[in-house]
């Protein structure tokens, strides 16, 4: 399979390491929560890494969510581009972090650190979710508050229903009111995020997509399978869906 070439349209720097990629590309249709690759010819040999989509299915331009790794020859080429540059994509994505590998449930949590909230927010944009659950509840882990990102894109899904949606920001390096404070799995240990969420989190009625950290990823889900939450297989259907994301 060959590649194709985008065309930045836009890099939006939000902090010193993270930024987003805004690029205008000939790519298939493809399910939201999952990832493409980008290609940038780096001392003569191609150089290659994974990103989720940000935006929705067919919605442009592609936007992909970085953060510039020390050291990571790609990241931080990536990191130098601007309106016109050139980038390298696959054609096709792929992936099977997706809602429609998700068994029917009445709530939907997703708990991301990083830049892995990007996939989080591509599912929230199209109305799969909002047609699917009673309860949404997306968690977003930093260690800042400056790394919040996309701010205006998760006040839209609060205006979209602020009834069935919930924004839950954890910072755990400096105070930040209105949040919480420390590791998602301690607090879920705690009962502190479902206190905060008003929200209990079962095997009869929570579906959770983890994604981000492998640290975050592995912890939550060995306190969710202590709750009886099981991992979620296509042949055996369970509540735990995760994907190590950096």
């Amino acid at each position: 399979m060959g590649w194709v070439t985008g065309v930045v349209q836009e890099r939006k720097q939000w902090t010193d390491r993270l930024f987003s990629l805004r690029v205008d590309a000939e790519v298939e249709l493809f399910k939201a929560g999952q990832f493409n690759r980008l290609r940038l010819e780096i001392d003569g040999e191609p150089v290659a890494r994974p990103y989720s989509y940000v935006n929705a299915p067919g919605e442009t331009p592609l936007d992909f969510y970085l953060i510039t790794v020390p050291d990571g020859p790609l990241s931080n080429r990536l990191a130098q581009l601007g309106p016109g540059d050139t980038v390298e994509l696959m054609p096709r994505a792929t992936g099977f972090f997706t809602l429609d590998e998700l068994p029917d449930s009445r709530d939907l949590w997703l708990l991301s650190t990083g830049t892995a909230l990007g996939p989080f927010l591509s599912m929230l944009k199209t109305d799969t979710p909002w047609e699917r659950f009673e309860n949404i509840r997306l968690i977003h882990a930093a260690r800042k508050a400056e790394e919040l990102t996309y701010q205006d894109t998760i006040r839209q899904f609060q205006e979209r229903d602020a009834k069935r949606f919930q924004y839950i920001p954890f910072v755990s390096r400096e105070p930040f009111p209105g949040g919480l404070e420390g590791r998602v799995p301690a607090a879920i240990a705690e009962g502190r995020l479902e206190h905060h969420a008003g929200l209990k989190i079962t095997p009869e009625h929570s579906q959770v997509m983890l994604c981000g950290n492998p640290d975050m990823v592995k912890d939550t889900a060995a306190i969710l399978r202590e709750r009886g939450l099981e991992k979620n297989r296509r042949r055996k259907p369970g509540q735990i869906t995760t994907e190590n994301y950096w």
